[in-house]
C-alpha cells in the first residue's frame, strides 16, 4: 500500500484549528501528515499555501502556540508528524531549542527546504540526530543523479521528489514523469520516495506513486479548508478518496 502524506499549515483556517485537523487527517486514514511553519515569505510555496500562511499569521500563529497545540495531541495523534517550514523561524527560534521541542511533543522529522546540504551537514546534522529527528532534502527532475545520491545519503524517514521545478500546487504533467520517477527508482536510494507537488485526486496519486512509495498532497487539501467554510466533511471524504 502506498503511503498517503497529507500537508497543511498550522493555525489555519482559525488559530485553534490544528489539532482538529491533525486529528481528521489520522482519523481519515493518511499515513502521516506534514504540518506547515507560517511564514511571511515561502519562497517554494504556490498561491494557495501562500493565502494559507497569511491568514494564519493573521490569526497569530506563532512557532511556541504550535509547540502548545502538538503537545495537546502527542497521545492521540500517532501517525508521523513532520514540520514543514523555512530555516530563518527556525533560527530565530534557536536551532537546538527548536529540535528540543520538537521530540518533546511528538514530531518525527523536518522539512526546510532554504536550508543548503552544505550547512546542514557541517551546522545541524548532529543536533537532529541528539534529538532523534529525521530530516527531508528536496530533489527534481533537473537533480544530477550524484547530487540525488549526495541528498538521499543527508536525508532520513523519506526523500521528496518535487515533481516539477516551479512552486507547490502548480499545474504540472510532470507528475506523471515516468523517466524522472524511473530514473530515482533504478538509483537503489537508501530512503522511501514520496512524490509531491501537483497531486490533486486518487488518478494523480496513483499515477505519482507508481514508481514511489509515497505522494504528498498539499494545495489540493489546503484549498478545500481555503475555499469551505464547513470543510470538515469535504476534507475527510476527500482524504477517503485517495486511499480508498
Amino acid at each position: 500500500m502506498k503511503q498517503l502524506n497529507i500537508y497543511f499549515t498550522a493555525g489555519f483556517p482559525n488559530l485553534e484549528d490544528t489539532t482538529t485537523i491533525a486529528e481528521l487527517i489520522q482519523n481519515s486514514g493518511a499515513d502521516m501528515m506534514e504540518i506547515g511553519i507560517p511564514y511571511s515569505d515561502p519562497v517554494a510555496d504556490g498561491v494557495v499555501i501562500q493565502k494559507a500562511h497569511e491568514k494564519a499569521l493573521e490569526n497569530g500563529m506563532t512557532i511556541e502556540k504550535l509547540f502548545e497545540q502538538l503537545l495537546k495531541i502527542k497521545e492521540t495523534v500517532t501517525i508521523p508528524k513532520v514540520l514543514m517550514g523555512y530555516i530563518n523561524p527556525v533560527l530565530s527560534y534557536g536551532f537546538e531549542n527548536f529540535c528540543k521541542k520538537c521530540q518533546e511533543v511528538g514530531i518525527s522529522g523536518l522539512i526546510l527546504p532554504d536550508l543548503p546540504p552544505y550547512e546542514f551537514e557541517k551546522n545541524y546534522r548532529a543536533i537532529l540526530e541528539k534529538y532523534g529527528l529525521h530530516f527531508t532534502f528536496l530533489v527534481t527532475p533537473e537533480t544530477e543523479p550524484h547530487r540525488i545520491q549526495y541528498l538521499d545519503q543527508l536525508s532520513s524517514g523519506f526523500l521528496y521528489a518535487v515533481s516539477s521545478s516551479s512552486t507547490t500546487g502548480n499545474e504540472t504533467k510532470s507528475v506523471h514523469n515516468e523517466v524522472y520517477l524511473k530514473r530515482l527508482q533504478e538509483l537503489n536510494l537508501q530512503n522511501p520516495i514520496f512524490v509531491g507537488f501537483g497531486i490533486k485526486n486518487k488518478r494523480d496519486f496513483d499515477s505519482a506513486t507508481q514508481y514511489a512509495q509515497g505522494g504528498i498532497i498539499g494545495s489540493a487539501f489546503v484549498k478545500i479548508l481555503l475555499d469551505n467554510e464547513d470543510w470538515k466533511l469535504k476534507a475527510q471524504d476527500f482524504i477517503r478518496s485517495i486511499k480508498n
